[in-house]
C-alpha cells in the first residue's frame, strides 16, 4: 500500500472522534506593519516554500475545517469538555524546509519538513516551540498547546519533525536517520522562528520555551540537553527515553506484544515496567498502540530483523497496520547486533539538561511506562548533577492520551490541566525566580472539574 494511503487510513480513524467547526476567515498577507505605515517582508530563513495569511482568530475554534489546521492531526489527544481560549488575531505562516521525503500530504504539497508559525497581534515578547507527537504532523499540538499559549501572547512554532505518518521509518539512509532528523528539524525551526519573530515584531523573543507531549516531549529533552543556548526552559510531557543500554521502547514493547499474542502473562508485563493498576487500559493499547509502535520503530532502527514484516508496510487495512508482527513477541534487544545499539545511541538522552525543565508523566501510562521511562530519566538528570534544573511531577491516574478519560472517568484524570500548571510554574521559575513545588506525585482529586483544573501539589 502506498504510504499516503496508509496515512489517510489512520487519519480517518482519528478524525472519526473529532468535531469540525465553521471555517475561519483568512486574508493573504506577506508581511507586518513597519514604521511609517509600510510593510516589512517576512521571510522564514531556509524555507523552500512559505505562505502567509492573516486571521481574525488563530485558535482551533476558528481554524478547524480550514486549510490552516488539520482536525485529524490533533484528534484523540484531549478529553471531551476541554475548554480553550478563542479570539486571537494575527498572522500564520505555513511552509516547508528543503527535504527529500514526501510523507506529509497536507496542503497537497506531499513534502516533509512542514512547519507552522503563528504570530499574535498582542505579543508578549516570547516564543513557544514544539513538534509533532507520535507520527502526527505540524498541527498536532494546536489543541493542547497553540490555543492556550497564543491567548497569553506567545508566538508559536511547530514542526512535523521532518517525516511523519506510520511509514516515517522509510525516510533516511541509515538506521535511526528518521528519528535523528526530528531533532535537527526542531533546531532548524527554532532558529528560523526566532528570526521570523524579530522580523515581524522588530526584535527577537526575550524568552524561548520548548515543550511537547510524547515524541515532542523527547524533543524537549534532547533540545535542552544539546542546544540549551536556544531556549530558556522547557516542559516535557511524558517524553520517551532512548538509551543504547536500555530501557527503551525495545525493552518493554516486545513483552506487550507477547502478551497480546498469548505468549506472556501479567507478571511479565510488570517486570517489563508496566504499572500494576493499568490492566484495564491494556486491551485498548493492544488494538491501537503496542503492535504498530514496536514494528515501526523496529523497522526504523533494526530493518533487517524481519523483512517479511517491515513496519506499517505489513498491512493494507487499518486493522492490519495496527496489528503486531508475531516475530516482535520474540524480539530481544540485548541480543541484537551492535549496529542497532549504535543507531539508538545517536538519538539517546543523557540527562545533562542545560536549562530549567519540568517533566509531567501519568502513573498509568500504558504505552510509555513511567517506572522505566520518566522515573529513570529523573535519576539520570540527578546523576548528571542537574537536579537543580529539574522538577518532576508524577500525575496519579494520568495515561498517555487524555481522551481515554472519557471512557474511564472514574479511574483516570486528564494531564492537560497539570501540564498548563507546569508551564506557568516554569515561566515563573525562569522569569521571576519563583521556585516550583518540590518534585513528587500529584494526587488525583476525588471531585471537581478534572478536565479543566489541575495543579502541581
Amino acid at each position: 500500500m502506498h504510504p499516503s494511503r496508509r496515512s489517510t487510513l489512520l487519519s480517518a480513524a482519528l478524525l472519526a472522534a473529532a468535531s469540525v467547526t465553521p471555517a475561519a476567515s483568512a486574508r493573504a498577507d506577506d508581511g507586518s506593519p513597519g514604521r511609517g505605515g509600510g510593510r516589512r517582508r517576512i521571510t522564514v530563513p531556509g524555507a523552500e516554500l512559505q505562505q502567509i495569511s492573516r486571521h481574525d482568530d488563530l485558535t482551533t475554534s476558528a481554524l478547524a475545517g480550514t486549510a490552516y489546521t488539520d482536525t485529524a492531526d490533533w484528534a484523540g489527544l484531549a478529553a471531551k469538555g476541554t475548554r480553550n481560549p478563542t479570539g486571537v488575531p494575527g498572522l500564520q505562516i505555513d511552509g516547508y524546509f528543503p527535504g527529500s521525503s514526501r510523507l506529509n500530504t497536507l496542503h497537497g504539497w506531499n513534502h516533509d519538513a512542514q512547519f507552522v508559525i503563528r504570530l499574535p497581534e498582542d505579543w508578549n515578547g516570547k516564543l513557544v516551540v514544539t513538534g509533532a507527537p507520535g507520527v502526527r504532523k505540524q498541527y498536532a499540538m494546536d489543541m493542547l498547546v497553540s490555543d492556550w499559549v497564543l491567548a497569553q501572547g506567545y508566538a508559536f512554532a511547530a514542526t512535523d519533525k521532518g517525516n511523519s505518518g506510520p511509514d516515517f521509518y522509510t525516510d533516511g539512509k541509515r538506521p535511526g536517520d528518521a528519528v535523528a532528523e526530528w531533532n535537527r528539524r526542531t533546531t532548524q525551526l527554532t532558529r528560523a522562528a526566532k528570526e521570523v519573530v524579530a522580523q515581524h515584531y522588530g526584535h527577537p523573543p526575550r524568552r524561548t520555551y520548548m515543550t511537547g507531549i510524547s515524541n515532542s516531549g523527547y524533543l524537549t529533552r534532547w533540545q535542552l540537553e544539546n542546544h540549551p543556548e536556544l531556549y530558556d526552559g522547557g516542559v516535557d510531557w511524558e517524553g520517551p527515553l532512548w538509551r543504547p543500554e536500555g530501557p527503551n521502547l525495545f525493552t518493554f514493547l516486545p513483552t506487550a506484544v507477547a502478551r497480546q499474542l498469548g505468549r506472556a502473562g501479567d507478571e511479565d508485563m510488570y517486570a517489563a515496567g508496566f504499572a500494576r493498576g493499568s490492566e484495564f487500559l491494556w486491551p485498548y493499547h493492544e488494538k491501537v498502540y503496542w503492535g504498530l509502535t514496536q514494528k515501526t520503530y523496529r523497522a526504523e532502527f533494526d530493518p533487517g530483523y524481519d523483512p517479511d514484516c517491515p513496519g506499517a508496510s505489513a498491512g493494507s487495512t487499518v486493522e492490519e497496520i495496527l496489528a503486531p508482527c508475531p516475530s516482535d513477541a520474540d524480539y530481544d534487544y540485548a541480543a541484537r547486533p551492535r549496529a542497532l545499539h549504535d543507531a539508538v545511541a545517536r538519538v539517546s538522552l543523557t540527562g545533562r539538561i542545560g536549562k530549567p525543565m519540568i517533566t509531567v508523566h501519568g502513573t498509568l501510562d500504558a504505552l510509555i511506562p513511567i517506572r522505566v521511562q520518566s522515573d529513570l530519566y529523573a535519576r539520570m538528570i540527578a546523576e548528571q548533577g542537574r537536579s537543580r534544573l529539574h522538577r518532576y511531577y508524577r500525575i496519579e491516574g494520568g495515561t498517555h492520551v487524555d481522551s481515554l478519560y472519557d471512557t474511564y472517568p472514574d479511574r483516570l484524570r486528564p494531564i492537560l490541566p497539570c501540564y498548563r500548571a507546569a508551564f506557568t510554574a516554569l515561566t515563573d521559575w525562569v522569569e521571576h525566580h519563583e521556585e516550583p513545588p518540590a518534585s513528587g506525585t500529584v494526587a488525583r482529586p476525588a471531585s471537581g472539574d478534572l478536565v479543566n483544573t489541575g495543579s502541581l501539589t
